[in-house]
């Protein structure tokens, strides 16, 4: 059986989804005391960032795409934000573009299955 070494910026990225998952699931519950369809929402959206990241941790395909898609759509967001007098979110286009480009890098990519293997 082959073992695949988890590239240590997936391993960043998995970890901060998780976190995601983990702060949403808290607000959700807070919120749920005062809104409760809000904190039933927050508290979905926390798990499936749980989800994504156990995705990114052991490297499924699915992830993969799910993240380049956020990703993708960050950027889009951002660069809009940007153009309309949000210059802060400048900072955020470009993690979401070094995210994108770290994603497409041929280690990454075989690490989830996406593309060729790299021997060393």
């Amino acid at each position: 059986m082959e073992t695949r070494s988890r590239p240590l910026g997936v391993t960043i990225l998995s970890i901060l989804a998780g976190i995601s998952g983990i702060v949403g699931i808290v607000v959700g519950i807070i919120a749920s005391l005062i809104i409760p369809p809000a904190g039933v929402v927050g508290i979905v959206i926390g798990l499936i960032w749980l989800g994504l990241a156990w995705g990114l941790w052991t490297g499924k395909g699915w992830a993969w795409i799910i993240t380049v898609i956020i990703a993708i759509i960050s950027i889009i967001f951002n660069i809009f934000g940007a153009v309309t007098g949000h210059v802060e979110q400048i900072i955020s286009l470009i993690i979401a573009a070094v995210m994108l480009y770290y994603l497409f890098r041929p280690n990454v990519k075989a690490y989830f299955g996406r593309g060729t293997k790299i021997s060393k």
